[in-house]
């Protein structure tokens, strides 16, 4: 927060306008209404398996039509194994992987293409490393959303095949995520198209904060010790953040879960602001280079908000390199059947470097957030499993050979 400033939700479309771009929003709730009309035991009968079975605590109304495709309510796994490897009792693995285009995103994209049609946008537009885009591109083909897409044009080839699939008009910029972030708030400004933009809408924290309402539920309502999230841009552990804080307001749960933001080494502006205790206001860009694509981000948009998230919890700023992300990626598919995109094992490879760092016990209950399928970077995946010496074997079609090259294995 900067000015405390408040605004009803026809004054601003999406920042404050005395801090710019800087200015990035937050939706403010009247919990005692909303606890006056709404109980947890009113979800034990929804059949809707979605994000908006929370309607009542989401920026619609109860009337708001939705796109169809089945965003949320992702599966979470019991990961005895994955404990057992690092002294633990309690983990589990939420596998965002598992929605439609297979990310995190979706959650966001969702909301945005709700709120846009409640305007009557004719064109949603965002930038993105490859996750948001796709989320956007595939929920508004769901819906026939006309959308205009920028991305790095050095993103996974598999990400930009989603867009081109779904139909969306794709602008492939020449530059980093930060260059076509500029280039989509310039553009959106200039055309008065919908701004899907993470950390410039207010609403796609709003969306994403629904995954930590679903780990709640889960667990029966009993709030984890820890939840370990990747970082980029920061959107999403501030929707992690924001969607506790909404549970722990209305009384759904008693305690605040420690949150634990984890970068690359190549990508660690959060890290490094949490570390030196800096204003994130003023803290100059960095150059980020790292193989988890999804969380390379110069300049957080949302920093203010993920910064938060950790220092509100009593969390910690993890930083790994990107040799140990490729090794999680293998390992969390192996320890929990699990299969992340380096983004999403991200969290894993945080999870193992806070064990060893004492940072979180033996007994705590932790939740390990996967952001994204780890089919959206094959090349990732396959560099991940040559790091850890694992192998295809040639083998002529007959059993001789089979016998003369499985001996040797």
């Amino acid at each position: 927060m900067i000015c405390g400033k408040m605004y009803a939700p026809d004054e601003v479309a999406y920042i404050c306008p005395d801090h710019g771009n800087d200015g990035i929003l937050d939706v403010v709730y009247d919990y005692n209404a909303i606890s006056a009309e709404f109980h947890k035991s009113d979800l034990a009968t929804n059949r809707d398996e979605s994000i908006w079975r929370y309607k009542p605590l989401l920026p619609v109304s109860a009337e708001a039509i939705v796109p169809p495709l089945s965003v949320g309510w992702t599966p979470m796994y019991a990961a005895p194994r994955m404990a057992a490897a690092h002294g633990l009792k309690h983990v589990w693995v939420k596998d965002d992987g598992r929605n439609p285009t297979a990310s995190f995103k979706d959650r966001a994209s969702a909301m945005a293409v709700v709120k846009a049609q409640e305007l009557g946008a004719d064109i949603i537009t965002t930038a993105s490393t490859g996750n948001a885009a796709a989320a956007l591109s595939g929920i508004c083909a769901s819906v026939e959303q006309p959308n205009v897409i920028f991305v790095p044009e050095s993103a996974p080839q598999a990400k930009i095949a989603q867009l081109l699939v779904f139909g969306s008009t794709v602008m492939l910029v020449k530059g980093t995520y930060d260059d076509a972030f500029e280039l989509c708030l310039e553009v959106a400004d200039k055309y008065g198209w919908y701004n899907r933009n993470t950390a410039y809408n207010p609403y796609m924290t709003e969306g994403k904060k629904t995954v930590s309402y679903e780990i709640c539920e889960q667990l029966d309502w009993q709030a984890p010790d820890a939840i370990f999230v990747s970082v980029g841009d920061g959107c999403i552990i501030g929707g992690v953040h924001k969607g506790l804080k909404d549970l722990l307001a209305l009384g759904l749960i008693d305690k605040m879960p420690r949150i634990y933001g984890v970068q690359s080494a190549g990508s660690d502006y959060m890290w490094q602001a949490w570390t030196n205790g800096e204003d994130v206001l003023t803290k100059a860009p960095i150059a980020a280079d790292t193989v988890a694509d999804s969380i390379s981000a110069g300049l957080p948009r949302d920093r203010i908000k993920a910064l938060a998230a950790v220092n509100e919890t009593n969390g910690a700023y993890i930083r790994v390199a990107d040799d140990a992300i490729l090794k999680a990626v293998p390992a969390m598919a192996r320890l929990s059947g699990v299969f992340g995109e380096p983004a999403g094992a991200t969290a894993y490879a945080g999870l193992i470097q806070a064990v060893e760092t004492g940072l979180v016990s033996a007994d705590d209950r932790i939740v390990v957030i996967n952001t994204g399928n780890g089919l959206k970077d094959v090349k990732g995946a396959m560099t991940a499993v040559d790091l850890v010496g694992t192998k295809a074997y040639g083998v002529r079609p007959n059993l001789a050979d089979f016998d003369e090259v499985f001996t040797t294995i």
